[in-house]
């Protein structure tokens, strides 16, 4: 069995994971939690998908660096098992697994430039992630 996770990237770690086919782990990623199913317990599997996936996509904002392009950059993956974080943000997960290209299920990318936080991010199939660094 594996989990659904939302993996927050910027610019140049989507160009890493095109280059070397993989994302290194540990890594901290989203993901829907017993405690995020607790504090929304009249939400449903897509809602609670929804908020794990744009919860990643604020952290996306906070990781650029000078030379990332400013748009959100989200990455859905499926990864062996995940260890939830205590914190104030009921999606945050740690995943100790390497994520492999062929466990990517898609990207989540804006499609402007400085996208205003509450924008959704446009869906992307795995065959075109390498399109999005052109």
């Amino acid at each position: 069995m594996t989990e659904r996770v939302y993996v927050p990237l910027t610019s140049t770690t989507l160009r890493a994971l095109v280059a070397d086919g993989r994302l290194d782990g540990p890594l901290r990623a989203h993901a829907v939690t017993d405690a995020l199913r607790a504090e929304w317990s009249d939400g449903d599997e897509d809602g609670w998908e929804y908020a794990a996936l744009m919860a990643a996509a604020g952290t996306s904002a906070t990781l650029r660096a000078d030379g990332d392009a400013p748009r959100r950059y989200v990455l859905a993956a499926d990864v062996p098992s995940v260890v939830p974080v205590p914190g104030d943000d009921p999606t945050l997960v740690d995943v100790a697994a390497d994520v492999p290209w062929k466990n990517v299920a898609s990207a989540h990318v804006d499609t402007t430039d400085d996208a205003a936080d509450d924008d959704d991010l446009a869906w992307f199939a795995t065959q075109e992630i390498r399109h999005l660094l052109d």
